[in-house]
C-alpha cells in the first residue's frame, strides 16, 4: 500500500494503533503457520537501508507540510483535531502521518513480520536514523520470530537497544512441543524460552501473544500448562492474549472442515484461560487487549491481580447457560465489553430480541457468533 510516497505493511499489534507505520522487510520469512492468515502467497524480502531512508525522509516532509498547514490554520505547530480535519479534506494522502502527530507522534512500529530477520547494523541504523528525524519518539517496537531472535546473540540486540529499539513483540503462541509442530510454527518451546530471555537480558521490553483454543479440544489441557510453563519460564513484561478464530483463507480451516481439528467453544476456551492462570507465576502484564477474546476485563499485573481474573471468569461460568449465551452474542456483536454491560436493562433485551428473533427464524446462534468471531481475525 502506498501512502504519500512510502510504504506500509498489512498488520500492527492493537497496542500499536497509535504508532507511525515504517516498514523494513516485506511479509514474513517463515509464513508457514497454519492459524495465520496473512502474507499467504507473498515472499518474504528485506528493504535496503537506503529504501528505508528515503521512506522516512518522505514521513519527515509529510510531517512539515502538515505542520506548515497547522501554522497557517492558526494552531501554531500543534496538529489538533481541526487541523486534523483540513488534512482530510485537502491531503488525504497525508492522514496516516497526520493521525501520528495529532496523537502525540510518540510511538514508531517497524513492520513487517520479522524486523530483526534484518542484520543488526543495518537495522541499528535504521532505528537511529528514526530517531535522528523525529526527536520527539519515545518508543520503538517491532514484531519479531522466536527463532530469529535465537539465532542473534545478546550484543546484536543491545546494539539495538542502544539505537533506540525499546520493545520485541514475540508470537508465541503455545508451549506445547506437538502443537508446535502441528501448527507449523518452526520453532519448540526451549527456542521460546532462549530467546525471550535474550530479549529481556538485552534491556528490551517483551511482549509475548498466546492464542486461546489453539490446542482445539485434542490438545487444549497440555496447550494451557505447557504454554503457562514456558510463560512462566520467561516472565515477560506482556503477556497479550489472543483467541483463535479460523475462516476461509486461513490454512487450518481445510482441518476443521475434515473434521481433523475440532474447534472449542467460548466456554471452553474460558476454562482453557482459567487453568493457564491457575499454573502462571511471573511479575507483567496480563493483557487481554484484542476484540476476539470473550472476557475483556480478564487482565492485569502477576501475580497480584490473578484472585479478580479468576473471579470473572467465575463470574462468566457461573452464569445460567441462557445469560451466557446473552453474554456472548453480545460480545461478539460488538454490543458489550465487560460482563457489567449486562446489567444496563435496555442493553440486555436488545441483544435477547436478537436472540428470540433467532431462534423464530430456526437460525443457529452459534453459527452467527463463530460467523462474527471470525471477521475479527
Amino acid at each position: 500500500m502506498k501512502a504519500a510516497e512510502f510504504e506500509q505493511g498489512p498488520i500492527r499489534p492493537p497496542s500499536e494503533a497509535e504508532s507511525l507505520l515504517i516498514r523494513v522487510s516485506r511479509n514474513c520469512p517463515w509464513n508457514r503457520c497454519l492459524f495465520c492468515p496473512v502474507y499467504k502467497g507473498e515472499k518474504f524480502s528485506r528493504r535496503s537501508v537506503e529504501e528505508i531512508k528515503n521512506d522516512i525522509i518522505s514521513i519527515r516532509q509529510a510531517v512539515d507540510r502538515i505542520e506548515s498547514l497547522a501554522w497557517k490554520a492558526g494552531a501554531g505547530a500543534e496538529v489538533d483535531r481541526q487541523v486534523l480535519e483540513l488534512v482530510y479534506r485537502w491531503h488525504p494522502e497525508l492522514l496516516q502521518v497526520g493521525i501520528w502527530l495529532y496523537r502525540g507522534a510518540r510511538n514508531v512500529f517497524l513492520q513487517d513480520a520479522d524486523s530483526i530477520n534484518l542484520p543488526a547494523d543495518r537495522l541499528a541504523e535504521v532505528v537511529a536514523f528514526i530517531k535522528e528525524q523525529f526527536p520527539s519518539v519515545q518508543r520503538i517496537t517491532t514484531y519479531a520470530r522466536s527463532k530469529t531472535v535465537d539465532k542473534r546473540s545478546v550484543s546484536e540486540l543491545c546494539r539495538l537497544k542502544e539505537a533506540g529499539l525499546t520493545r520485541v513483540h514475540i508470537g508465541l503462541e503455545t508451549g506445547h512441543d506437538p502443537l508446535l509442530e502441528y501448527m507449523h510454527k518452526g520453532v519448540t518451546a526451549a527456542e521460546h524460552v532462549s530467546a525471550g530471555l535474550k530479549v529481556k537480558e538485552a534491556g528490551l521490553s517483551l511482549s509475548e501473544y498466546i492464542i486461546l483454543g489453539l490446542g482445539g479440544r485434542h490438545f487444549s489441557r497440555e496447550h494451557a500448562l505447557d504454554t503457562a510453563h514456558v510463560l512462566s519460564e520467561i516472565d515477560p513484561h506482556f503477556t497479550r492474549v489472543r483467541t483463535l478464530a479460523v475462516r476461509e483463507g486461513v490454512p487450518l480451516f481445510r482441518q476443521v472442515q475434515d473434521e481433523e481439528f475440532e474447534l472449542l467453544g467460548d466456554d471452553e476456551i474460558v476454562r482453557e484461560e482459567r487453568l493457564l492462570l491457575e499454573n502462571l507465576d511471573g511479575t507483567g502484564y496480563f493483557v487481554s487487549d484484542h476484540i476476539l477474546n470473550l472476557l475483556e476485563e480478564v487482565q492485569g499485573r502477576l501475580p497480584h491481580e490473578v484472585p479478580a481474573m479468576l473471579n470473572a471468569i467465575d463470574r462468566y461460568l457461573g452464569m445460567l447457560p441462557e445469560k451466557r449465551s446473552n453474554f456472548r452474542l453480545g460480545r461478539r456483536l460488538g454490543l458489550y465489553r465487560r460482563l457489567a454491560d449486562m446489567e444496563e436493562k435496555a442493553l440486555y433485551s436488545r441483544v435477547e430480541g436478537i436472540r428470540n428473533t433467532l431462534q423464530e427464524e430456526g437460525k443457529s446462534e452459534e453459527e452467527l457468533i463463530e460467523q462474527y468471531r471470525g471477521r475479527f481475525i
